[in-house]
């Protein structure tokens, strides 16, 4: 009896034991980046992407190409993404003739259908995409919301924010980025 004892006690200490590995190993795996996520540089070019709005539009990096172009890594849940929203749909307004866009790239794992009712609501206008996630691997792993990277004309890299981007600060910006000319 002391045996049979014995031996299931050693059976579950070898289940408790691989189950630790293959937590430790599960854990370590998260808390390492995957190999793709590209750290982006403010004065490098940026990456270039194509998606489909939620319209159905093909949105290009490349065919932007002399525009100043916020990209802009959302979604509906999060709150500061919520509060920027306006004011990012004002700067579009005002400046959308003269030469710049915002791409807003929704991280929403509850789909298009979200996304689409949440935009309806807020009468955002500007071009809206799911973010793939090759995207946001070459745009640094995009790990935190919201994320916003403006572009000059020449899709340049020249403001990365975390956080909240306000509209004052994005119009400052967006101003002088409009007023150098395309090389």
């Amino acid at each position: 009896m002391a045996k049979a004892s014995h031996g299931r006690h050693r059976w579950f200490r070898r289940v408790e034991i691989t189950l630790w590995i293959l937590v430790a190993g599960a854990l370590l795996r998260r808390m390492a980046p995957p190999p793709e996520v590209v750290l982006l540089a403010v004065d490098q070019p940026a990456p270039a992407f194509t998606v489909r709005t939620l319209d159905g539009e093909k949105v290009s990096l490349d065919d932007l190409q002399g525009e100043v172009v916020l990209v802009n890594f959302w979604a509906t849940w999060c709150p500061p993404c919520r509060l920027e929203m306006p004011g990012f749909q004002s700067v579009y307004d005002r400046y959308k003739d003269r030469g710049f866009t915002v791409v807003g790239l929704a991280t929403d794992a509850d789909g298009a259908r979200v996304v689409r009712d949440f935009l309806d609501a807020n009468h955002i206008t500007y071009p809206v995409a799911m973010a793939p996630d090759d995207v946001r691997l070459r745009y640094g792993g995009v790990n935190a919301l919201p994320q916003s990277f403006l572009l000059d004309r020449n899709g340049v890299l020249r403001h990365v924010v975390h956080g909240v981007f306000s509209e004052g600060t994005l119009m400052r910006a967006v101003d002088e980025l409009l007023a150098q000319e395309a090389q």
